[in-house]
């Protein structure tokens, strides 16, 4: 893969302030200093902890999937089941396992990474842990935590990918991570 002509030279760090912290997100404003010499300040950055995703099939090669309100939608959408890593967590497919069993009730057969991407390197500090789990079957009840209303939902592969244009899956960053993993699983190809 090439680039455009010339190389992109570092931005050099000049700041930071706090603006908000509590126990889910640090919000702060940065000032940087481009390669060129030019200063932006502020530069808003959140700094998340990880975040895992799964993309799960049962053996009907159904995906297992959750629904939730977004206030940021203003509507409840589908999505993969997943969440925030916790503090003491290292290993982003334990931390997968944890979150599928607790949003859906779901356990799998294997649980296989698929890709840490970024989901918004310009503004955010975190990466996105994807995980496959293959062989998907309930083991039992939800754990949800205080405040989640989530709603379970097995969609065939084939409607799901038939969807994704037309927002299926509400959330930009799953539709990649769904892609990746159905190669991986080799539902599709590409």
């Amino acid at each position: 893969m090439s680039g455009p002509a010339g190389a992109t030279r570092p931005w050099r760090h000049r700041g930071t302030r706090t603006l908000v912290r509590d126990r889910w997100i640090h919000l702060r404003a940065d000032a940087w200093e481009t390669g060129g010499g030019r200063v932006l300040d502020p530069w808003y950055m959140l700094e998340w902890r990880d975040w895992v995703h799964v993309v799960a099939l049962t053996p009907a090669d159904e995906l297992v999937l959750v629904r939730q309100f977004r206030p940021g939608a203003g509507a409840a959408i589908l999505e993969l089941p997943g969440g925030i890593m916790e503090l003491e967590e290292t290993d982003p497919v334990l931390a997968a396992a944890r979150e599928f069993g607790e949003e859906t009730g779901y356990d799998a057969a294997r649980f296989t990474p698929v890709a840490g991407l970024w989901p918004e390197p310009a503004h955010a500090t975190n990466r996105v842990h994807f995980v496959l789990a293959e062989g998907a079957v309930p083991a039992g009840g939800q754990r949800l935590d205080p405040g989640e209303e989530i709603a379970v939902e097995l969609h065939s592969v084939s409607s799901v990918l038939a969807g994704l244009a037309a927002g299926a899956l509400g959330t930009a960053s799953h539709v990649g991570g769904l892609l990746i993993a159905l190669r991986q699983a080799g539902r599709i190809d590409f």
